[in-house]
This record gives structure tokens, C-alpha cells and sequence, in this order.
């Protein structure tokens, strides 16, 4: 406690922030990549000759991490050592294939400004791996504003597991509850949810309304486009129609 801080009044509760942090997915929501981790997967696939459902991929594989796919799509037994060479080999096509296209989705730097400037702490929180995380990052020139990067490779329990969450929330040093993450895949939306965060389903992989029929996000947009600071200020209290709106253009 600092000469100039106040000790609080017994018996008294200390306000809690109405939004403390913002905590980002990467893909799908820092970047539109998931098509380019689609394709990779396609290929993948193919070229071992493993039978895949091409309209059920998508759920299957985004927002899962690699060693996890790899054990359903290559069979359990699997060594460590192939999905590690596997994962790897898989991981630098991608980043080739993206490096051209990494741009930021619309409106998320705009936001990102804004909440730097209004002193919100903000973290990435990615299934991904570490390279590909710190790639994409890097890509954006967004690192400055991130106090906390975790990827898939840092935390043991893959989502819709709430770790990641709560690592981002202890290393954040804020409580869950005061933290909004966002996050476009049914899993992610979970994991957030489940770790006491509001959650922002960006529909920039799934349709609209089936995110809002299937998840729990408290909030759906089409993009970052569509939210506020403020409004996200309010998501503790308001419903969904007061904490949509339109960034101006200024």
C-alpha cells in the first residue's frame, strides 16, 4: 500500500471495475486465418488419404489445438515425436500461406486504441502455438499492446477448458468476472464463459445466428465494428440491444 492509498473501511467492499481487460483468440478474431487453417488441414488429410467430412471440419478443427486433431484424425496411438514433426510441418505452411494476408479484422485496431488509451490491460489467449501466435502478433505490430500473450502450448487443458481463461485473468492480476473475451468458435466461447468472463462472439467463422442459438456469448456481431468501449463497459449490466453500436468515423 502506497504513503497516499487509504486503507478501506471494515466491513466495507471495494468497487470492482466494470471492465478490467480485454482478452482476444487470435484466429478468427485478431486475423481472418481460419480458411488458410482449413486449407492446411484439407491437404493434410488428403495427402495421408484420411477420410474427412469437408461441411463438419470447420467445428471439428477451429479452435482446437493440433496434438489433440492430430490423436482424433491419425488414431490415438500416434507417437508424440510424429505429431510434434507433424504439428510443426503443418504450422510453417500456414504461416507462408498467411504471412501475405495478416491483417487485422475491421475495427479491432480502432479498439484496440481506444482501450489503450483508456488504460484497459489487454492479452491474447490462443489455442495456437507459440510461434504461430507470436507470428500473427508480430505480422499485426500489435505486441505493444498486449501485457499477456498465452498460447495452446502454455496451459494443460485445451478449450472449452476455462484454463487458459483463468491463466490470462491470474496473470492479469484481475478477477474473471471483470474481463471480456472474444472469441469466434464454439469451444472458445465456452472456455471463456466457463471461466466467469463475458464473451463476444465474433461471427467472422460461424453464421450469426447460429452462434446466438448454440452458445452462451452474452453478446454476437458480424465484427468489431459493431462494438463500443463504452458499450462493453455495460455488458455487466446492459442486455444485448444497449451494448450494440456503431464506432464513429471520426
Amino acid at each position: 500500500m502506497t504513503a497516499n492509498s487509504q486503507a478501506p473501511t471494515p466491513g466495507c467492499r471495494l468497487p470492482t471495475p466494470s471492465l478490467a481487460a480485454l482478452i482476444f483468440d487470435m484466429d478468427g478474431v485478431l486475423v481472418d486465418s481460419n480458411p488458410f487453417h482449413l486449407r492446411k488441414w484439407v491437404d493434410l488429410l488428403n495427402e495421408h488419404h484420411i477420410p474427412f467430412n469437408l461441411e463438419e471440419l470447420p467445428e471439428q478443427i477451429l479452435g482446437h489445438r493440433n496434438d489433440d486433431l492430430l490423436r482424433h484424425f491419425f488414431g490415438p496411438r500416434t507417437m508424440a515425436e510424429e505429431r510434434r514433426r507433424l504439428s510443426e510441418e503443418l504450422e510453417a505452411k500456414f504461416r507462408q500461406a498467411f504471412k501475405p494476408h495478416a491483417k487485422p479484422l475491421p475495427g479491432l485496431r480502432e479498439l484496440i486504441l481506444e482501450s489503450a488509451q483508456a488504460g484497459i490491460a489487454m492479452a491474447v489467449a490462443s489455442s495456437a502455438m507459440r510461434k504461430n501466435v507470436e507470428f500473427v502478433v508480430d505480422a499485426l505490430g500489435l505486441g505493444p499492446y498486449f501485457r499477456r500473450v498465452i498460447s495452446g502450448d502454455e496451459v494443460t487443458h485445451a478449450k472449452p477448458d476455462p484454463e487458459i481463461y483463468l491463466k490470462v485473468a491470474d496473470q492479469l492480476a484481475i478477477d474473471p468476472s471483470t474481463g471480456v473475451a472474444f472469441e469466434d468458435s464454439f469451444v472458445g466461447i465456452e472456455a471463456a464463459k466457463r471461466a466467469g468472463m463475458k464473451c463476444v462472439a465474433i461471427a467472422s467463422t460461424f453464421p450469426l445466428e447460429e452462434l446466438r442459438r448454440q452458445t452462451r456469448a452474452d453478446l454476437v456481431v458480424p465484427g468489431f465494428e459493431a462494438l463500443t468501449l463504452e458499450g462493453l463497459r455495460r455488458m455487466r449490466v446492459a442486455s444485448e440491444p444497449e451494448v450494440q453500436g456503431r464506432r464513429s468515423k471520426a
